[in-house]
């Protein structure tokens, strides 16, 4: 077999880059017990792969080969830094006396994206470090991605971090899966942490594409993995959630890119296994009556997909779902979409109503989608003149190539 050239290399690389990067930081962080150093071993590593592979050859496991260099690298790294303390001699010994494991067993439950999760969510650590810091070790999230999921600034998100990481170090915090009894007490953060990720891939809070599918199915194999491990009736709502959102995602694009909206979706393109999966999975968890916000969101994805048609949902049995959410955890998001609930069951004026309060109490006031969900009632009224500044301010806010471009063409329609 003739070797590789270098843009095959190049692209080899970038493709490996791309899509397992952050198990390749997962597994070093196991092994060198260091975020940044970590995630300096990794880089040098994808370094090295593009003069490495050129010469022999793309290798048959590159994460292993990767993870295997990156290793070394960050002993490298220590030995630079004229570090030839007791750290560097741990890794040593680690190397010596334990040969690495395979890496290519996707479906081991000890996996090390999931251990890396639980020692980002680990109960020594606030919980809004847990998940920014787990976003972003995890996942590869930049600090903007994360502060727009939290509607807060990235320089905070940025203070998170650092604080995380220097509270895993200095704590010595281990690098494990806990015990199936120990749990619970992480669960609420991993949790969240699993769904954002989901949301992040669903619908991706900048870029040139809608989604992220990357980040969607990792979030579901996590979800998967979390229920082997505890049968938990929110963790199942998690997983059932995740699975009927899932399900729409080839309907929520057109074949240019372009955001297509629920109630115009093609709907014979819903994943029915996916929904079927999340519906028995909902059903589970309500059976135990010991359910939680995820199995709430859950079955109003639910009634969604029973709707044969957009014109056939059961918008107040959703309005109800969304009064439980809201009792259950107060929220002006949830409330924008209770909103835009009641305004599908009493008409745009009901609804505009409730978003022009949110917006009046200023907590949404730079949430894109509160200006959208306005404009839109607006439009709906005939309202042209009200509706114009709000889809204005929405295209302002909007980070997403395709939701921008679908703003500016409902801004043509206006015209």
């Amino acid at each position: 077999m003739s070797a590789p050239s270098m843009d095959e290399v190049k692209q080899a690389v970038e493709t490996v880059y791309r899509t397992e990067s952050r198990r390749v930081l997962a597994s070093l962080i196991r092994l060198v017990r260091d975020f940044d150093l970590a995630e300096e071993g990794m880089h040098e590593a994808f370094t090295s792969a593009v003069e490495q592979w050129a010469r022999d050859g793309i290798p048959a496991n590159p994460r292993a080969w990767l993870v295997s260099a990156g290793r070394f690298k960050a002993i490298d790294v220590l030995r630079r830094r004229a570090r030839l303390d007791s750290a560097l001699h741990e890794l040593v010994r680690h190397e010596e006396v334990e040969p690495p494991r395979a890496l290519d067993q996707d479906s081991e439950i000890e996996d090390d994206r999931l251990r890396l999760i639980f020692t980002c969510c680990h109960p020594a650590l606030a919980p809004a470090t847990q998940i920014a810091l787990t976003l972003r070790e995890v996942c590869g999230l930049t600090t903007e991605e994360i502060g727009r999921a939290f509607l807060t600034s990235s320089t905070t998100i940025a203070q998170r971090i650092v604080r995380g990481k220097s509270k895993i170090r200095d704590a010595g915090i281990p690098y494990e899966i806990p015990e199936v009894s120990q749990i619970p007490d992480r669960l609420d953060s991993v949790l969240s942490v699993i769904y954002l990720v989901f949301n992040e891939g669903y619908s991706a809070s900048s870029g040139d594409s809608l989604i992220r599918k990357d980040l969607s199915d990792e979030a579901i194999r996590l979800a998967r993995l979390l229920l082997t491990l505890l049968p938990d009736p929110e963790v199942m709502g998690l997983l059932g959630l995740l699975l009927i959102q899932e399900s729409r995602r080839t309907a929520r694009m057109s074949d240019n890119g372009d955001l297509v909206l629920l109630e115009d979706q093609d709907r014979s393109l819903w994943n029915r296994e996916f929904i079927a999966e999340g519906k028995s999975l909902i059903a589970q968890s309500l059976a135990s009556r010991r359910f939680g916000i995820y199995t709430i969101k859950a079955a109003i994805a639910a009634v969604h997909s029973d709707a044969a048609t957009a014109a056939e949902t059961d918008w107040s049995q959703i309005v109800s779902l969304y009064d439980v959410l809201l009792r259950a955890t107060p929220s002006p998001i949830i409330e924008l979409n209770r909103a835009v609930a009641v305004a599908m069951r009493d008409g745009p004026s009901a609804g505009l109503v409730l978003i022009d309060g949110l917006l009046a109490r200023g907590e949404l006031a730079d949430y894109h989608l509160s200006h959208a969900a306005r404009a839109d009632l607006c439009r709906r009224l005939g309202r042209m003149a009200d509706a114009r500044p709000s889809y204005e301010r929405a295209l302002e806010l909007a980070k997403q190539e395709p939701e921008r471009r679908f703003l500016e063409g409902r801004l043509r329609e206006l015209q």
